[in-house]
């Protein structure tokens, strides 16, 4: 007999096993084991509140850390700090439900946009599972789809209406400055480009043997850029830099902002997504909430002209973003592989 997707979250069963069960455990070249993470290295912290330097030396730090690490920590960023333990604190509460309240929570979009998983997107498919639960649904400023939002949580869609509506403004002022280092037009990501935000919220409950699995493994987003809250004390996030792996330490109100594959798509691989991951731990379960910069499925995926000379001719080919998304959730991040234009 199938099992339920609620019995099939991580959440619904870890604490009855003593060890990893076989279908978490990886295979050792990607387990996390005793592989060494450089400690020396830390991904670059930006103030976008600071007033003693120009903006353009802002852009100039925001560039440099894309270019060098694919991820930066923001602070100052205008997201007020109550309001972002309000909304890490209300995720917390939503994967703390009861297994069939979660499901029935997250399954109101009659074409299943919102929803909850377990592992990944296409666990069915994955090789081996992962250690987290995720909840996903879109987040458009418009406020469409927020009808099928979870709404046993009194303050859920109050808290996390008002938290995406501070994102997009912090998103739009990231993109501006993107637009505005790759030498285009300002507000060129800033409409269809970003209109289909999608706010995703992985559960990682504590692991026996945070050495044998992963939370998620090596990766690239499928995003313009990605903008993470993670929890105060539990270090997990670690990014792929010259071989090793650097972890992401979390910072008093800060948020994480990573490349994704489709600005490095649009920017001709001028600006490379950073491989990342996550590591489990094996005394406290860990929530973070993620705000996926998306384009409408409509929009084609190419370089931008300006990206393209007789010395950089174009690398990717063009594709929609909802073919994209499909490939993307079929085969993962080797679909990078099947973007590139061949050359002789």
């Amino acid at each position: 007999m199938e099992m339920k997707m609620e019995e099939m979250l991580v959440a619904s069963w870890y604490n009855m096993h003593s060890s990893v069960p076989p279908s978490h455990v990886h295979p050792p070249e990607s387990r996390p084991g005793e592989l060494l993470v450089a400690s020396s290295k830390s991904i670059p912290v930006i103030d976008l509140g600071r007033c003693d330097h120009p903006p353009h030396d802002t852009l100039s730090l925001i560039m440099k850390a894309f270019q060098e690490y694919g991820f930066f920590q923001v602070i100052n960023h205008g997201v007020s700090e109550e309001l972002t333990e309000d909304t890490l604190n209300i995720f917390k509460e939503f994967h703390g439900m009861p297994p069939k309240e979660k499901m029935a929570e997250s399954s109101k979009s009659p074409n299943g946009i919102c929803k909850l998983y377990t592992s990944s997107e296409v666990y069915k498919k994955d090789a081996y599972q992962y250690w987290r639960d995720t909840m996903r649904h879109p987040c458009p400023p418009s406020g469409e789809y927020m009808e099928f939002w979870p709404q046993k949580l009194v303050r859920y869609r109050e808290i996390v209406g008002e938290y995406t509506k501070e994102l997009r403004k912090l998103g739009v002022r990231i993109l501006k400055m993107l637009a505005e280092g790759l030498g285009m037009k300002e507000d060129y990501f800033c409409g269809e480009l970003s209109g289909n935000p999608v706010i995703v919220s992985n559960h990682y409950p504590p692991c026996p043997q945070p050495n044998l699995t992963l939370g998620s493994g090596k990766h690239k987003d499928p995003t313009l850029i990605t903008i993470l809250l993670q929890p105060r004390g539990i270090n997990a996030l670690q990014v792929l830099k010259d071989g090793q792996w650097i972890g992401v330490d979390p910072i008093p109100n800060a948020s994480v902002v990573n490349i994704g594959l489709l600005l490095q798509m649009i920017s001709n691989g001028r600006l490379i997504g950073a491989e990342h991951r996550a590591v489990t731990n094996a005394n406290t379960a860990r929530t973070t909430v993620a705000y996926f910069i998306n384009p409408k499925n409509e929009c084609v995926m190419e370089p931008h002209i300006s990206m393209i000379t007789s010395s950089s001719p174009p690398l990717y080919k063009p594709i929609s973003y909802s073919e994209f998304r499909r490939n993307f959730f079929t085969k993962g991040s080797p679909i990078e592989a099947d973007l590139l234009l061949l050359r002789s």
